[in-house]
């Protein structure tokens, strides 16, 4: 599968393998792929890069924040940035979401994923 269209993307998930998974994959259909191990570090990346179309967050990890946390922040801090947050322990009402964000529940096919990613750009 290859995008439609490029995005710049922060993947925020604490385990390393998915982390760097997602990351390969998402850079072989053509998009940027960003990394933070969780809600701190992600928030410096989103400070540094104003380019950032898409954050892609686990809900549970370890820090100050878990990824809904993150997401609300984001969402106040940049209102035009798409949010994808994916969990395997917790579901998320999509109806619940804020407006330009998705629930991807774990686990997911890379291709759901990808597809996440191209709507939420469109």
């Amino acid at each position: 599968m290859v995008a439609s269209n490029s995005a710049v993307v922060l993947i925020v998930e604490d385990e390393p393998l998915i982390r760097f998974n997602i990351l390969d994959v998402l850079e072989d259909v053509g998009h940027v792929a960003l990394e933070a191990a969780n809600a701190d570090e992600a928030l410096v990346v989103l400070k540094g890069r104003q380019d950032v179309d898409i954050l892609f967050t686990d809900v549970n990890m370890a820090g100050s924040m878990d990824g809904i946390q993150l997401a609300k922040r984001v969402r106040a801090m940049r209102p035009n940035i798409g949010i994808i947050i994916t969990s395997g322990m917790v579901r998320l009402d999509p109806m619940a979401l804020p407006a330009n964000a998705a629930f991807l529940p774990k686990p997911y096919l890379h291709d759901t994923l990808i597809s996440a990613i191209d709507s939420l750009m469109a």
